[in-house]
């Protein structure tokens, strides 16, 4: 009986082996030379966030992948992130929301990427840090807010997701955002990036004026110290989910600019 089954599961692996291959190579060369945009997504989330984005992209002929990092460490977000920028066969606009502006500009240096977007994001310089970056201003409420696991794991409590990370979202969706959030690691924080991308590509950055977990005056600035073309938005941390319209206007400028 055992044999039975063994050739059974060999007999349908094969046969869908073999079926597969052929639709494989068809969307590889559907896609090569095609502009692939990367979506990253920050701490407490995952690559959903980006739902209301990707169909306005792929809408333009882009191609889209979301990246679903482990939040555990910058090494381990860069390294999955430059995983996905590896499967591509064209071009790619690397894109990050919050923490992520800090993993897109380590991942970024990957000759595949021609431009970076940030979104509501951080942004930092060589040897610099979220610490460094906002050493200097006054402790956010939401950091009250903050319920740590026993691995060091960091969550928001649904009060911080109602109140300062999603506040313009209906209630059943800043819900959702509470109960899938992604938990991310105290030492991220810390974590420096070595060469920021930003030095050798052309950057967009997404001010979310409403922020109430990243500065909006620190977006400014980190926009303008990069040298990025800025959109600015009303709305919150999740601009990316409360404008998506806006958001993906700025990743189709620099898909644009990638095309020229």
């Amino acid at each position: 009986m055992f044999k039975f089954f063994n050739r059974l599961f060999g007999a349908l692996l094969m046969a869908g082996m073999t079926a597969a291959v052929p639709a494989a190579h068809a969307e590889a060369a559907h896609e090569t030379g095609t502009t692939t945009v990367v979506l990253t997504h920050g701490a407490f989330a995952d690559g959903s966030s980006w739902s209301r984005v990707i169909p306005l992209l792929e809408a333009k002929g882009l191609h889209v992948v979301a990246v679903q990092n482990p939040l555990s460490s910058l090494n381990d977000d860069v390294a999955a992130t430059k995983r996905v920028i590896e499967q591509q066969t064209g071009p790619v606009v690397l894109v990050g929301h919050s923490w992520a502006g800090v993993v897109i500009s380590e991942a970024g240096n990957d000759d595949k990427v021609k431009a970076l977007v940030y979104v509501s994001a951080f942004a930092p310089d060589a040897n610099q840090s979220i610490a460094d970056l906002i050493k200097d201003l006054p402790p956010a409420p939401w950091s009250k807010e903050l319920h740590k696991d026993s691995a060091g794991f960091l969550t928001l409590s649904d009060r911080a997701i109602h109140r300062y990370f999603a506040p313009d979202l209906a209630p059943s969706e800043q819900a959702v955002v509470a109960a899938t959030q992604g938990p991310w690691y105290v030492g991220c924080i810390d974590e420096k990036v070595t060469r920021p991308a930003w030095r050798d590509r052309p950057s967009y950055f997404v001010v979310s004026t409403q922020d109430q977990m990243i500065d909006p005056a620190l977006q400014e600035r980190m926009a303008k110290d990069i040298g990025a073309t800025i959109t600015r938005v009303r709305g919150s941390h999740v601009a990316l989910v409360s404008h998506p319209q806006a958001v993906a206007n700025a990743i189709i400028e620099a898909a644009a600019h990638v095309r020229q």
